[in-house]
């Protein structure tokens, strides 16, 4: 049973793939509501192995997104290592928690990372606007059930009865 839950490679494949699709172009109006699609993968991993390495890939995937967007080099690696720590500390109570609670809690967990990612923008002069900030959290709400779903179907190796 322990080797059945021994796949490392669920986080990896996850990241590479989140960095895949973060790094994707999208036409103007749908590139405003693009999920934080590393950020969900890293919650997942922070949440349900917690004993990997997580933040060390938070701050490694900072800095790949800061060369994929081209902002200053450790924005999005403070943005990730901050949302990361709080399911870090709080991962035996989020495991328990039904569906709807758990987009609720992402939601909450993302806001604080784009309020990072305000902060720093704020810091340096950028000024891009509330709705920057805000709609990725609208479809990374929609997101995470399905994230969720998938990573637990290749970490488990199957689906979960979660309500």
């Amino acid at each position: 049973m322990a080797a059945k839950r021994d796949r490392w490679w669920v986080g990896l494949i996850g990241l590479i793939v989140a960095l895949i699709l973060t790094s994707q172009p999208l036409p103007g109006w749908l590139n405003l509501f693009r999920p934080d699609w590393v950020a969900l993968v890293l919650v997942y991993l922070a949440i349900f192995t917690p004993q990997r390495l997580v933040l060390t890939s938070a701050v490694l995937c900072g800095l790949l997104l800061d060369a994929i967007h081209g902002t200053p080099l450790g924005q999005y690696a403070l943005a990730l290592v901050v949302c990361i720590y709080i399911p870090l500390k709080l991962h035996l109570h989020l495991v328990l928690v039904p569906i709807w609670q758990s987009v609720l809690t992402t939601l909450v967990i993302l806001a604080i990372y784009q309020f990072a990612l305000f902060w720093c923008n704020g810091a340096i002069g950028n000024d891009l606007g509330a709705t920057a900030y805000l709609a990725p959290l609208a479809s990374d709400m929609l997101f995470w059930p399905v994230v969720l779903a998938l990573l637990d179907l290749m970490h488990l190796g199957r689906p979960t009865a979660r309500q």
